[in-house]
């Protein structure tokens, strides 16, 4: 591909990316947050669950959660989803843009021979058997505990990317492990939320009451996208910082980033709930000089 043409792909698919990342992360924050600020009205009105009272851009706004009557679904309802899909989309054509085109020059150190045809199988392989792991032990009996379920699949996950750090470039090892999670999270926005929000809905329209297990099982995924959001954020971020990806034991530095960037989202998910976190920023700040010692 001419060098010039490759460049401004590029340029226009990374800008494509990160716009649409932004509009996903914030709606994902924005959204945890509320969740965490909705109070009970007092005094109460009819069919409102809670609200919450902003103030913005010189205006005051009150957020209301409510239960809707039969027939009562609003003409004009907002969904987010497209965040997630345009996200996943220009990511993916970004991945394969930089390693898996032109003989995969920075996918694979000299040597390893992965035809472009290849290496796209393996990371197509990849992301469908990752998420299909993931997706089995949530939805299992072992997913009702989740702190065993969760160590699982990290260890899992740690394996697999100690494998690939022999097969692939550190950079390139750190930007799959990335398009593995965000794969994950989008999977969780089509496959698992949005179609517990159309239940809703449905049910909101007939009068009758959705699956309880939908909106269970939609909950704990929007957690989870909620948990690996700053951990995919630093892996977007990574190519900048060679001292991460560039070390003999790469893997296990990503691994500590992403221990380190989801205990920091579960600190601001304390704050948010008015619960201690003041102890998590002390041990992300000890972890962070352990892991610079690492790669020294």
């Amino acid at each position: 591909m001419d060098a010039l043409l490759n460049e401004w792909l590029n340029l226009v698919v990374r800008w494509i990316h990160v716009i649409a990342g932004i509009a996903w992360i914030g709606s994902s924050f924005y959204f945890n947050w509320l969740d965490s600020k909705m109070r009970t009205p007092s005094p109460a009105r009819g069919k409102v669950e809670g609200e919450a009272w902003l103030v913005h851009s010189g205006g005051f706004y009150r957020v209301e959660k409510t239960q809707l009557a039969p027939n009562e679904v609003p003409a004009e309802l907002h969904w987010f989803k497209w965040e997630a899909a345009l996200t996943w989309v220009s990511g993916f054509a970004l991945l394969i843009l930089l390693y898996h085109l032109g003989g995969g020059a920075f996918l694979q150190d000299a040597g390893q021979g992965f035809s472009d045809w290849l290496g796209l199988l393996m990371l197509i392989a990849g992301l469908a058997i990752g998420w299909t792991i993931y997706d089995l032990v949530w939805a299992s009996k072992l997913g009702d505990q989740p702190a065993i379920a969760a160590a699982l699949l990290f260890a899992l996950l740690v394996a697999a990317m100690w494998l690939l750090s022999k097969y692939m470039t550190g950079q390139a090892l750190y930007l799959h492990v990335g398009a593995l999670l965000g794969t994950i999270m989008t999977a969780n926005v089509w496959m698992r939320i949005l179609p517990a929000q159309r239940a809703l809905i449905a049910a909101a329209k007939s009068g009758g009451t959705p699956e309880a297990r939908l909106g269970k099982e939609a909950k704990k995924r929007s957690l989870h996208n909620n948990y690996m959001t700053l951990p995919v954020v630093f892996i977007m971020l990574s190519t900048h910082f060679a001292s991460t990806w560039g070390s003999v034991w790469n893997w296990a530095v990503l691994a500590g980033l992403m221990v380190v960037g989801a205990g920091v989202r579960h600190a601001f998910n304390l704050r948010n709930r008015e619960r201690s976190f003041a102890w998590i920023l002390p041990l992300a700040a000890l972890a962070m000089v352990a892991l610079f010692y690492v790669v020294r």
